[in-house]
């Protein structure tokens, strides 16, 4: 792959980790425990406060797991080893690392893992 490629897949997950980086921030008030209040209308409105609260740790982990991908990524990418399939150590093409810079397998490998 040429380096000027690896540099702007390098770039796309940079910005990516910062985007992701900053909505987790900026949820982490979301993913706090509902609180009983009595005060409030009756238990629907509880449980709608429980459900989002749900569904926001559930958006962070997926967060975090999308993190976790652009850090395998980038020492993939430090160690000369990016765009080359982890398990059979064929090309990734390009067009798919362009969907996803996170991939580390390439289309017949993922197609297998399934």
């Amino acid at each position: 792959m040429d380096t000027s490629v690896q540099e702007n897949f390098r770039q796309q997950l940079l910005d990516l980790r910062s985007e992701l980086q900053e909505l987790e921030t900026l949820s982490a008030e979301a993913c706090k425990p509902v609180a009983l209040d009595q005060s409030m209308v009756g238990r629907l409105s509880r449980i709608d406060a429980m459900q989002g609260a749900q569904m926001a740790q559930e958006a962070s982990r997926r967060r975090q797991q999308q993190l976790a991908r652009i850090v395998g990524a980038l020492a993939r990418i430090d160690s000369d080893d990016y765009g080359y399939c982890t398990l059979c150590d064929e090309d990734i093409s390009i067009g798919r690392l362009g969907i996803d810079p996170t991939y580390s397998l390439c289309i017949h490998c993922a197609e297998k893992a399934i």
